[in-house]
C-alpha cells in the first residue's frame, strides 16, 4: 500500500477529532445549561442545605469551571463517566450494559431497510410511471406518514395482540432465537420508516444513472440487463444512499428512545428516558455522549464506504 494510500484514512481520522472535541464539550455542558440548580433538581425541594453541598462536592461542581472541564476530559480518557447517583452504579458500566440492545435494533432496523429499499428502489425504476412504480410509491408515502410511536402500537395490535405471532416487549430470556424474536417488532418499527426514505432515494439515484451515457454504451456491447443495472447503475448510484443512509443512521438512534419505550426494549434510549425521569444528569450525560460518538463514528465509515462502493472516490 502507497503512502497516499495509508494517508487518506489516517486524514479523515483527524478531521473527525475537533468533532469529537465538539460532542464531549456541548455534553460537559448540559448539566450547567439546565435552568434552576441541577444538584436542587435532583435531591428535591425538601433537600438540606448540607446535603446539597455534600452532592454539589461529590459531582465537583463546586470546582471552578476549567477545572471540571479538565476533570471530565480526564474521565472520558479513562472511560470514567461518573457515578450514578439513582442506581448506585458506574455510568460507564450501565452504557456498556446496554449499548448492545441499542446496537443491535439499529443495525436490524438498517438491515430491514436496505434490504427492503434497494430492490423496491430498483424496480419502481425500472418500470417507471407504470403501476408497479404507482404502488411502490403509495407503500413508501405510507411509510413516510406513520412515525415511530404509531407504528409500534399498530405492529403490537396486528402481530402480537391480534395473531399472536411475536412478543410483545423484553429482549427474551438470553437465548439467540428468543433475542431475535423480541427483536422483529421493534426493529421493523424502525427499518420500515427508513425503507420508505432510501426507496425513494435508490428510485432517483437509479433513474439519473439509467439515463447516462455509458449504460447505452454498456447494452450496445450486449451486456445482459441484470449486469448493466446491478453491476454498473447500481454500483455508481450507492454513493447518494450511503450519504442518506449515514445521516439516518442518527435518526435511528433518535427513534431508538421512542422504540425502546414502547416495547420496553432495554438499551440506552429507554436508559436515558428512565436517567431524565429521576433527573440521573451524570447519566444522562453518558448516554447522550454514547449515541453522539456513534453517530461520529457512523459517519467516518459512511465517508470510508464511498471509496468501497466507487473507487473514483478514492482520488477525490
Amino acid at each position: 500500500m502507497t503512502r497516499t494510500a495509508l494517508w487518506r484514512p489516517l486524514r479523515r481520522v483527524l478531521l473527525t477529532l475537533p468533532v469529537l472535541w465538539v460532542v464531549v464539550s456541548v455534553v460537559f455542558l448540559l448539566i450547567h445549561l439546565v435552568p434552576g440548580d441541577p444538584i436542587v433538581q435532583m435531591l428535591g425541594e425538601g433537600a438540606t442545605a448540607s446535603d446539597i453541598d455534600a452532592l454539589r462536592h461529590a459531582y465537583g461542581l463546586d470546582a471552578p469551571l476549567l477545572q471540571q472541564y479538565t476533570h471530565y476530559w480526564r474521565g472520558i480518557l479513562h472511560a470514567n463517566l461518573g457515578q450514578s447517583l439513582r442506581l448506585h452504579d458506574s455510568v460507564t458500566h450501565l452504557i456498556l450494559q446496554r449499548y448492545p440492545y441499542t446496537l443491535a435494533l439499529t443495525l436490524a432496523a438498517l438491515v430491514i431497510g436496505i434490504a427492503a429499499s434497494i430492490p423496491a428502489g430498483i424496480a419502481s425504476a425500472l418500470h417507471r410511471n407504470r403501476w408497479q412504480d404507482r404502488t411502490l410509491g403509495v407503500v413508501s408515502l405510507v411509510g413516510l406518514s406513520f412515525p415511530n410511536f404509531a407504528l409500534g402500537p399498530i405492529l403490537i395490535l396486528i402481530f402480537s395482540i391480534t395473531l399472536g405471532w411475536l412478543p410483545v416487549s423484553t429482549a427474551g430470556d438470553g437465548s439467540i432465537g428468543d433475542f431475535l424474536l423480541h427483536l422483529l417488532l421493534p426493529a421493523f418499527t424502525l427499518g420500515l420508516s427508513l425503507a420508505a426514505i432510501l426507496t425513494r432515494m435508490v428510485r432517483t439515484a437509479m433513474l439519473e444513472e439509467l439515463g447516462q451515457d455509458y449504460i447505452r454504451t454498456a447494452r450496445a456491447k450486449g451486456l445482459s440487463e441484470h449486469t448493466v443495472v446491478y453491476r454498473h447503475a447500481l454500483r455508481n448510484a450507492l454513493i447518494p444512499v450511503l450519504t442518506v443512509i449515514g445521516l439516518q443512521f442518527g435518526s435511528l438512534l433518535a427513534g431508538a428512545i421512542v422504540t425502546e419505550t414502547i416495547f420496553s426494549w432495554p438499551g440506552i434510549g429507554r436508559l436515558t428516558i428512565s436517567a431524565i425521569y429521576n433527573r440521573d444528569y451524570a447519566l444522562v450525560q453518558g448516554c447522550i455522549l454514547a449515541v453522539g460518538l456513534t453517530y461520529v463514528a457512523v459517519n467516518l465509515l459512511t465517508d470510508v464506504a464511498y471509496t468501497i462502493a466507487n473507487p473514483r472516490m478514492r482520488s477525490a
